[in-house]
Order: C-alpha cells, then sequence, then structure tokens
C-alpha cells in the first residue's frame, strides 16, 4: 500500500496546497490505514457470526482424516467414502446456493450470511485453530488441504475397489479432482490396474512396494484442486465485476468531458476516491494473480522426471535379471540332458557287462555239473565271478545314487530361477504400469499448469495495461488542473 500512498501524495503536492489537496491526501492515508485492517475485521466478523458451537478443529480433523484414508477397511471403507461424499455434497450445495442468492440478491447478502444461523437452516461446520490466519476452514478446504484423498486412494491399490466402491470413489475425484469426467474415469481405471498388478506383487527385488506407493500419492497430489486457488478465482472474478463496473463509469465521465470540453471543472473529491478506489483494486488484483501463478500442486517437472528415469532404469534392470536367469536355465538344462545321456549310456554299458556275465555264470554251472573234479577249481572261479557281478551291481547303484542326487540338485535350482524369473516379470509389470500411470497423470497436469498459466498471463497483460493508463489518465488530470 505504501506505493500508492506515495504516487497520491506525489500528483497532490503538485497540485498546491489548497483543500481539494489536502482532502485527498488525507484520505489516501485513510484508505491505507483502513485496508490494512480489512482482512483481520472480516474474520473477526465471520467468527462472531459462527458462533462457537459451529467450529472444529483444523489440524485435528485433517489428521483425523489421513488416519481413517489408510485405515479403513471392507465395509468400514464404503461408509467412510459416503460420508465424505455425502460431506463434500453438501458444502457443494450450499456453496451454489449461497452464490445464486447472492447474484439474485445482491443487496441482501449480509442478510443471508447471518440467516445460517437461523435454526430453520442447516448449519454449516467450520475448522480453525488458534494460529491460523484467514477465514475458516470448511470441510471441503480441509479435505483438499489434507491428503486423505491419496491415502484412500493408496488403501484402493493395497485392496482394489469393488463394485460399491468404484462410483463412491469416482463421484469423490469429480469433486477434488481437475480435469473432466473422462479424466476421471481414467484414473479410476488406472488406480484399477495398479491395485490388479499390486495384488501379484510379493516379492520383492529391486523396488520397493512403499516407494511405488509414493509415486502413485504425489501422481494424484498434481491433480487434486487447490481450495486457496479457488478462493483466489472467485475474489479476482468479484474484483473484475467492480473493474468493469467502474470502467463503465469511468468512461462515461470523459465522454461526457470531450463532449463538454469548455465546461470542464476539476475533479471533485468523489472523483480522486473512486480512481483511487480503483487503483487498489488494481493492485488486489494483480497480488492475487501473481499468487495463482505461483501456487502449484503435485511434483515439479524435473522430480516427475527423475522418478519416471529411476522406474525405467529398474525396469531394464528387471529385464536384464530375468533374461540371465533364463539363460542360467538355459544352461542348467543342457547339463542335466548331458548327465541324462552318461547315464543311459552307463546303464546300457553295465546292462550288457551284466547279460555277458550270467551267460558266464551259466556256463561255469553247465561245467559243474560235467566236471566233478575240477569243482574246486570251478566253484573257486564261480565265487570269483559272483564277487565281481555283485560289484558291478553295487558299482551301478552307487552310480545311480549319485547321479539321482545330482538331478534333483538341478531341479531345485530349475525351481529357484524360475521362480526368480516370475518375480522379476511381475515386478517389471508393475513397474510398466506404474511408468504408465505417471506419465498419463503428468500429461493432465502439464496440460492444466500450462492453461493456468496462459490465463493468468493474459489476465496480468491486460489489467496491468489498464492500472498503467488509468494512472496515467490521474497524472495527466492533475497536470492539465495546474496548467490551468
Amino acid at each position: 500500500m505504501s506505493w500508492i500512498r506515495t504516487a497520491v501524495t506525489k500528483a497532490v503536492e503538485a497540485g498546491g496546497g489548497n483543500n481539494l489537496t489536502r482532502t485527498v491526501r488525507n484520505y489516501a492515508d485513510s484508505v491505507v490505514y483502513h485496508a490494512g485492517n480489512a482482512v483481520s475485521e472480516g474474520a473477526k466478523i465471520i467468527q462472531d457470526r459462527i458462533g462457537p458451537r459451529n467450529l472444529k478443529s483444523f489440524k485435528h480433523t485433517l489428521k483425523q482424516l489421513e488416519e481413517m484414508s489408510v485405515s479403513c477397511r471392507g465395509a468400514e471403507r464404503i461408509q467412510l467414502l459416503r460420508r465424505w461424499l455425502v460431506a463434500l455434497k453438501e458444502i457443494e450445495r450450499l456453496s451454489l446456493g449461497s452464490n445464486d442468492h447472492n447474484e439474485k440478491n445482491p443487496e441482501e447478502r449480509l442478510t443471508f450470511d447471518d440467516s445460517k444461523d437461523s435454526p430453520r437452516k442447516p448449519t454449516m461446520v467450520y475448522y480453525v485453530d488458534s494460529d491460523m490466519v484467514g477465514e475458516p476452514r470448511n470441510f471441503r478446504d480441509v479435505f483438499l488441504q489434507s491428503e486423505a484423498l491419496e491415502g484412500i486412494t493408496l488403501s484402493m491399490i493395497l485392496e482394489a475397489p469393488n463394485e460399491e466402491e468404484v462410483p463412491l470413489l469416482l463421484e469423490i475425484y469429480g469433486l477434488c479432482l481437475t480435469g473432466g469426467k473422462e479424466v476421471h474415469n481414467a484414473i479410476i481405471s488406472s488406480v484399477c490396474d495398479l491395485a490388479k498388478a499390486f495384488s501379484g506383487y510379493q516379492d520383492e527385488v529391486l523396488v520397493k512396494r512403499e516407494e511405488l506407493l509414493q509415486y502413485a500419492q504425489g501422481a494424484v497430489s498434481g491433480l487434486k484442486i487447490n481450495a486457496d486457488l479457488e478462493r483466489i478465482d472467485a475474489e479476482v472474478s468479484s474484483i473484475k465485476e467492480k473493474l468493469d463496473i467502474m470502467k463503465e463509469s469511468h468512461h462515461s465521465l470523459i465522454e461526457r468531458s470531450a463532449k463538454s470540453h469548455e465546461e470542464m471543472t476539476f475533479p471533485t473529491v468523489e472523483t480522486i476516491k473512486e480512481e483511487i478506489a480503483q487503483i487498489q483494486l488494481c493492485s488486489k488484483l494483480e497480488a492475487l494473480l501473481l499468487r495463482k501463478k505461483s501456487l502449484s500442486n503435485g511434483d515439479s517437472q524435473e522430480l516427475h522426471a527423475e522418478k519416471v528415469d529411476k522406474l525405467k532404469i529398474l525396469s531394464e534392470s528387471l529385464a536384464n535379471s530375468t533374461s540371465k536367469a533364463e539363460k542360467r536355465i538355459l544352461d542348467h538344462r543342457y547339463h542335466k540332458e548331458e548327465a541324462l545321456n552318461f547315464r543311459v549310456a552307463k546303464s546300457n554299458e553295465v546292462t550288457q557287462l551284466e547279460k555277458e556275465l550270467v551267460v558266464e555264470v551259466g556256463e561255469l554251472e553247465k561245467q559243474k555239473g560235467e566236471l566233478e573234479a575240477a569243482l574246486k577249481k570251478v566253484n573257486s572261479s564261480l565265487a570269483a565271478t559272483h564277487a565281481r557281478l555283485r560289484n558291478v551291481r553295487e558299482e551301478r547303484e552307487n552310480f545311480d545314487e549319485a547321479s539321482n542326487e545330482i538331478l534333483v540338485h538341478l531341479k531345485t535350482k530349475e525351481d529357484e530361477l524360475l521362480r526368480s524369473i516370475s518375480s522379476c516379470r511381475v515386478e517389471g509389470n508393475v513397474v510398466d504400469t506404474w511408468i504408465h500411470f505417471l506419465d498419463n497423470t503428468w500429461v493432465l497436469q502439464t496440460s492444466y499448469t500450462e492453461q493456468r498459466e496462459k490465463q493468468v498471463n493474459g489476465e496480468l497483460k491486460r489489467y496491468g495495461e489498464y492500472f498503467v493508463n488509468l494512472v496515467i489518465h490521474l497524472l495527466s488530470a492533475y497536470k492539465v488542473r495546474n496548467i490551468g
């Protein structure tokens, strides 16, 4: 406000020390003083009007909403969604009703506000803390400022929503997220996809479940409506209407002065007050637009790119791990096949040897019956042959046991690698789903941010030029008066 006082004071000093000059200077000081107290006085009036019975703790309610959003499951979660939806719709209904009443009866706006305390009207619950600046907040303001919407979305990802929860969540998204119905349907579909992907994601390899949930939370925050932005838009709209009315009045005055130039008089105190009021409105409008431009939700472009790049790197690492595991499985299968082939060859060799020994035993038995004289020698040869046969069979049994142990070991390794491949593939699919979701939400957020910046820059340029022209006109009027 100091620059307004300085500009007006310099303009007045150029006009000398008459009564009009002193009046303008005193009025400028008064305007600056009263403007500084406007916000605090307005908040005090609202608090007195609301009454202590309709006030609740802002911080306590915010904390309670966030805790309930992540702790409720099953039927409790459905009831929680219904309560939130009813409260948000009631806020919207009361807000729309208040706006319609104010548009139809602008002179009775104070009466409408006072009627909220009437027992025949539904009362609004407001949330405020002793250290909070500005007007008390309603439930929608608390809900948007908290992370309850992000929490319930994470709850839906951890436990997929049922048919009853999907329409409730869709309506809440419609009241709390930017974009149209198609955008909200796309977000619901993405949440269901994330929940489906997350349900089979149990074994963590590279990516942490908590980290993916944090990324999803940041993406939802980027699409959430900013309550401060809505309040700024409402105040900007009100200032625009006032400026348009003042502008029409100012143009009418200029046209009348141009038609009756000879009868033109010096500006009156009321005219100067009106022009100073226009300057104040322009200054306030500029401050609001600059504040609107500085507001932002969600991740910055650099942080979003960092998250996506990190997930892409992890996805590539998982794909490489899967490829290496598959290659190792092929190697194990090759060794397994070699072991089986060796086992078959060895078994055939032992079988053939066994057959030959059996034939030999038969011949020796036959010789035993025929050659009684050489019985001792034949019996000795027979015992030796039987011993060789036992050794060969024991060797085959030992070899079979060792071969079976090798096969069991290879089978165990193969099962472990198959489980590793399954985990990597599941996690890779989850990461790809997350990348797709983050890219989609980022495109929506970027589109909304660019549109808002274009609108704000246009309004800044428009009302900046208007403010410059207004100041030039004011100084020109004083210059003409001094020359006259």
